[in-house]
């Protein structure tokens, strides 16, 4: 389908989840069709790490995590499907998307076992491991056992197979809560991740702010820690666009100057869920964002920062890498 306006941009979606959190989807043909709508010629493409229950009380079916207070449950077959939808399209299309591995529990000291199996079962495919859910703000509640925390044990050995394979991480993990508006109170959840694995590449999800999150020093919060941490990179998806980056259709002069000042560690995404429905508008509302940057750092920010973070090679693990019945 041709575009029905020009894109003034071609851009790289850095955050793009294929399914929902019932785990359905409008498929990769109709999220082709939406790219090449709104001038978008790579994107990221993960499932959705976890999937809404549809408790017995409840007489209708949640589609979403905040539909009702149904627990959500680590779902691993999200990355299968995701397998299944990509390699369904034809060589030229499958190009386009960078699959990221995302469907293991972040608190689950096992979790690494996961991201090697899908490496050894589909070898050669993985880009990424991602979005992983550490802190997410109501998300959080809704998850069965423990909080998830970018510092947390588990995801140690995670960081270090995605360093070793040159695999990006797409983290989730905001830098407050709902009820601390003055401090980031889990900032350090994050930096004490990227100082413990400093070759692993992050790429910090939505600027660490989720809904109803008040940051007021964000933006010297994020120039004091990438100035620190040269392997961290920024998705500008999400709630911090509405929340912070654009204030009356006009971008923010701050947040201007910070991507000017780090102008290869930002990167847009849609953080669209499974529908495509407002795919386009969602990525050519960075126009606004676009326009005001120069003309080199624009590119960056909207594609080549994303394509510049993805391994070089082909990636996969031996079967000896694994532990059980797929191990040799």
């Amino acid at each position: 389908m041709a575009p029905s306006i020009e894109p003034r941009h071609l851009m790289a979606d850095a955050h793009f989840h294929l399914f929902d959190f019932i785990q359905t989807s409008d498929g990769l043909p109709a999220a082709v069709e939406a790219m090449n709508e709104a001038g978008v010629d790579h994107a990221m493409v993960n499932g959705m790490a976890v999937c809404k229950k549809w408790s017995s009380w409840d007489p209708v079916e949640p589609k979403y995590y905040l539909d009702d207070d149904s627990r959500v449950y680590p779902y691993s077959a999200t990355d299968v499907l995701v397998y299944e939808q990509v390699m369904s399209l034809p060589g030229h299309e499958r190009r386009r998307f960078h699959p990221f591995i995302c469907g293991f529990d972040p608190t689950d000291r096992n979790a690494v076992d996961h991201v090697k199996r899908m490496l050894v079962l589909f070898p050669n495919f993985w880009q990424g491991i991602g979005e992983v859910f550490a802190r997410h703000d109501d998300l959080t509640a809704l998850m069965y056992g423990e909080p998830g925390r970018a510092n947390h044990v588990a995801l140690d050995p995670v960081y270090e197979l995605a360093a070793e394979l040159d695999m990006p991480v797409s983290l989730h993990s905001d830098i407050t809560s709902v009820w601390e508006t003055q401090n980031p109170i889990y900032l350090s959840e994050i930096t004490e991740a990227l100082h413990k694995h400093p070759e692993t590449k992050f790429v910090w999800c939505h600027a660490g702010v989720g809904r109803r999150l008040v940051v007021p020093t964000l933006v010297h919060d994020l120039r004091r820690v990438l100035a620190a941490h040269k392997k961290l990179y920024v998705d500008l998806s999400w709630a911090v666009y509405d929340d912070h980056l654009v204030l009356n259709g006009q971008p923010r002069s701050n947040w201007l100057e910070l991507m000017e000042q780090f102008p290869d560690r930002f990167m847009i995404g849609s953080d669209v869920v499974a529908s495509m429905t407002s795919y386009v508008s969602t990525m050519t509302r960075y126009y606004v964002i676009l326009d005001a940057l120069r003309p080199e750092t624009a590119k960056r920010v909207g594609r080549t920062n994303f394509l510049d973070i993805l391994p070089q090679g082909a990636v996969g693990l031996p079967k000896s890498a694994l532990r059980g019945s797929l191990a040799p």
